[in-house]
């Protein structure tokens, strides 16, 4: 089973998980506007049974999700990279693709879309959808 890396900023903190992930996305979501002072979050999802951190413990700043169920921002403490979250309704991590030691995987959704500022520019030949997809509960 293939091994994928990954560390923050400073490399205080670093994880890894195994296998496949179960998705790819860009969320643009409000909440990830915000949080990365940009239009969208690129997230790697991976079930939370394959992740786990290696190096360091992360910071955690948590916030209720469209669900009510809460997401757990796992950031470094010291550089304040954010490199995972712990989307607890899902039961998976959705690992920031910018912190992956190699950047090997695309986006294969879109969503959020409707919460994107005007001036986002959307990846050609990625499905797009206003909240989510319709067999995700949106």
């Amino acid at each position: 089973m293939k091994k994928h890396e990954g560390k923050c900023a400073c490399g205080n903190v670093e994880y890894c998980f195994e296998g496949d992930p179960i998705d790819t996305a860009f969320c643009y979501c409000h909440e990830c506007q915000i949080h990365t002072g940009s239009d969208k979050w690129f997230g790697i999802w991976v079930p939370a049974e394959t992740f786990k951190f290696t190096k360091g413990m992360p910071s955690t700043f948590t916030r209720k999700g469209d669900s009510g169920k809460e997401m757990h921002h796992k950031f470094c403490g010291e550089c304040g990279s954010t490199l995972a979250i712990d989307v607890t309704v899902g039961n998976f991590y959705s690992v920031a693709a910018s912190t992956l030691t190699k950047g090997e995987f695309s986006p294969n959704m879109a969503i959020y879309t409707a919460s994107a500022p005007k001036w986002a520019v959307f990846p050609e030949g990625v499905p797009k959808f206003d909240v989510l997809p319709p067999d995700m509960g949106g």
